[in-house]
């Protein structure tokens, strides 16, 4: 069997560093690994339209800016094929075929869909295609016989439903789709990186993320403001690391070389940690460390985003090569389905028995 990836993002904004280390260095390192026969990386338009259906401007503006942000990361579109979801209607085919097969109240217990249900504060209002938001994810999934799906810990119930389905049309209809595996960051402190005002999920809507794109002093300035232990009030007073978002995005991108090119007195995190712990060590001096360490990862990437911001010509025929692929895969998919439900009525001799 072949190894597939497919993973993705909605198009509702640029990238984060929280998609940065939840998924996107990791699609890099696996891009690059040279393990995977096929490598599929979507711009979910289709599912970003479900919340933002009276705005598809938004929506059309942001794909080249994610576009932009995958390449900067190092996403290479002659390893990788990086497509637009919504130029592959066949997804939208096999979502329709998937929904007979999922229970409203399983929908319903989708701690993900319940969650962003809460955050959008929608209530009684849900539009029905961001309720079948995990049925679409997976359209996604099976349609490119993924067998891997590297995304952040909050898609793990995602990634649980899709299985569901699998496994659900593969019992109905005979061994057709091809079960995935979710590949978590291995990283703990990758898993879910929080907003730098101490909120438990970096969020665009929230007002609370460092883009990949922001400029050096922009990250300086959002670094410098950043929630940390309220209880540290003196340089003297000892502090708590657990739960402190500073010490969670160095865990999160420190390496020891970093310490003796920007922070001598220490030879490690643990040094660090053990230090601001124990008190003596204020919050100003761990700051500008971690801004440092920000620039030394996100400056190459910033780099590389305005070399690409000169090329949008070749951004567009990257994103139309890549959906003519994806569109041709997924096709073949949707015919082995149709096949296996029996409503291929054409192939062939035409036969209703």
């Amino acid at each position: 069997m072949k190894k597939v990836i497919l993973t993705g993002d909605r198009p509702t904004g640029r990238l984060h560093v929280g998609h940065y280390v939840g998924s996107l260095s990791e699609r890099v390192r696996l891009q690059n690994s040279g393990d995977y026969d096929e490598i599929y990386i979507m711009i979910a338009d289709a599912q970003a339209l479900t919340d933002n259906a009276e705005h598809p401007e938004k929506v059309r503006q942001n794909i080249i800016q994610v576009a932009l942000d995958y390449l900067a990361c190092g996403i290479d579109p002659e390893k990788s094929t990086i497509f637009i979801q919504s130029m592959v209607p066949e997804l939208t085919e096999l979502t329709f075929y998937y929904m007979n097969l999922v229970t409203v109240a399983r929908v319903q217990r989708n701690p993900t869909v319940k969650s962003e249900i809460k955050m959008r504060n929608f209530e009684a209002s849900i539009p029905v295609g961001f309720f079948c938001y995990p049925i679409s994810q997976a359209a996604d999934i099976t349609a490119f016989r993924a067998t891997t799906v590297p995304v952040g810990e909050d898609q793990m119930p995602m990634i649980e439903q899709c299985k569901e389905i699998v496994h659900k049309f593969n019992s109905v209809y005979g061994e057709t789709l091809t079960d995935p595996q979710i590949v978590l960051p291995s990283n703990k402190a990758c898993l879910r990186l929080p907003g730098i005002d101490g909120k438990a999920k970096m969020s665009k809507s929230l007002g609370n993320c460092i883009y990949l794109s922001d400029e050096a002093d922009v990250v300086k300035k959002k670094v410098m403001s950043m929630f940390t232990d309220p209880n540290h009030l003196r340089v003297q007073d000892p502090g708590k690391v657990e739960g402190n978002p500073v010490f969670i995005y160095l865990d999160a991108f420190c390496k020891d070389e970093y310490f003796a090119e920007f922070l001598p007195d220490y030879q490690n995190l643990d040094e660090l940690k053990e230090h601001y712990q124990r008190g003596g060590l204020g919050d100003v001096k761990v700051k500008k460390f971690l801004n440092k360490v920000l620039e030394a990862e996100l400056g190459p990437i910033r780099e590389r985003r305005k070399m690409w911001e000169q090329r949008i010509p070749d951004v567009y025929d990257i994103l139309q090569a890549g959906s003519e692929v994806a569109e041709k895969k997924a096709a073949e998919t949707l015919n082995d389905v149709r096949e296996a439900m029996k409503i291929n009525y054409f192939d062939g001799d035409f036969a209703l028995n």
